[in-house]
């Protein structure tokens, strides 16, 4: 007999909280109960599309039987929202990023122990396809020792206008793409392996926040990662680059597949000069199939419900919660860190959870 699904509120009701709900309502582990935002015009917008909307907060949390609750409002009223939520016993899952300090994000980890509830935040991006290809490909091995790993993601329209645009919210493109591909690559490379950041920041159309970033990971194991996001730029680079000791793996684009040109002899016997430009070179002759294998490898199959799975799974006792508070943290960690290497210039340490 299959388990009762779990009863589930959110707060706010705009992009992603509408993309939550949709999910909700196709959940098999969890049920939406309604929404509350302060917005009049969202929640009757929620009651025509046949969702219960809260007329208060309040009455959200004194609903007994919610048991879960997700916040998607604003990054600057994050903590207010989820201790609420946390000293009604509620379980809560916050969108990214969770706070905009440590000691917010502290504060809140504080109230979920209090009281004996499961809080977390929404890395969702651990279920791309693209970032799963990366992973397989790294933890696999057929590469050899990986060397580094390029993460980017390019578009052209600027930073959204809305709130994301202004400092007082949270606003910026480390906030809000950066926090997910930070994770991505600390999941790849482990979060304890982590040494220090450095960082670049774009102000092409936005000068009050971020509207793109260039950020180097450097970790204790001597690789090296690669994350940059931008919003201006018209032809973008792959989404994936991978360099190993046997080989590199490119991956365009989230809807293809992982390109692989593995080495299978680092030596030839007689190397040709090409012609290159204006003269001839041996170091950037092009490779042959004696030497170099090719392949492609499919895309991972993955589903976007496995993360509200593994967090109704943690609060049942029945696994582990997946996004630790050592990893919100560290994630958050390098957030900040890369503002101050922003700000001053070159590498900041980072001390890293697990």
């Amino acid at each position: 007999m299959s388990q009762k699904k779990m009863k589930t509120a959110i707060v706010g009701y705009g992009g992603m909280g509408g993309w939550h709900a949709d999910h909700l309502l196709k959940s098999d582990v969890a049920e939406l109960a309604g929404i509350y935002d302060i917005k009049e015009e969202r929640g009757k917008l929620a009651e025509s599309r046949g969702i219960r909307s809260y007329a208060s907060y309040e009455e959200l949390l004194a609903d007994r039987s919610v048991e879960l609750v997700t916040v998607a409002v604003p990054n600057d009223v994050h903590e207010e929202v989820v201790v609420r939520a946390l000293k009604a016993g509620k379980n809560v899952i916050c969108e990214k990023p969770v706070a905009l300090t440590l000691e917010s994000l502290d504060r809140m980890i504080a109230a979920a122990k209090q009281s004996g509830v499961h809080f977390s935040t929404h890395q969702n991006r651990r279920w791309d396809v693209d970032y799963l290809a990366m992973k397989q490909i790294y933890d696999s091995g057929e590469l050899g020792r990986v060397i580094n790993i390029e993460s980017r993601i390019h578009g052209s329209r600027g930073i959204p206008s809305d709130w994301r645009g202004e400092k007082r919210y949270g606003g910026g493109m480390l906030y809000d793409w950066g926090i997910h591909l930070i994770d991505q690559m600390l999941c790849i490379f482990g979060f304890e392996n982590l040494e220090s950041v450095f960082c670049t920041l774009d102000h092409i159309t936005n000068q009050e926040v971020d509207d793109g970033f260039r950020l180097i990971l450097r970790f204790k194991s001597g690789q090296h990662a690669i994350v940059e996001m931008g919003t201006y730029n018209f032809i973008a680079m792959p989404r994936f680059y991978l360099r190993a000791e046997k080989g590199t793996a490119l991956l365009r684009d989230w809807r293809e597949e992982t390109q692989v040109v593995q080495c299978t002899h680092w030596h030839e016997n007689e190397v040709l000069p090409v012609q290159l430009a204006a003269g001839l070179t041996k170091t950037m002759a092009p490779r042959d199939e004696l030497t170099t294998k090719s392949y492609t490898v499919p895309r991972p199959t993955a589903d976007v419900h496995d993360y509200y799975r593994n967090f109704i799974g943690a609060v049942r006792g029945e696994c582990e919660q997946l996004v630790t508070y050592g990893q919100m943290r560290t994630d958050l960690k390098v957030i900040l860190a890369a503002f101050e290497s922003a700000e001053k210039g070159g590498f900041v340490a980072v001390e890293a959870e697990k």
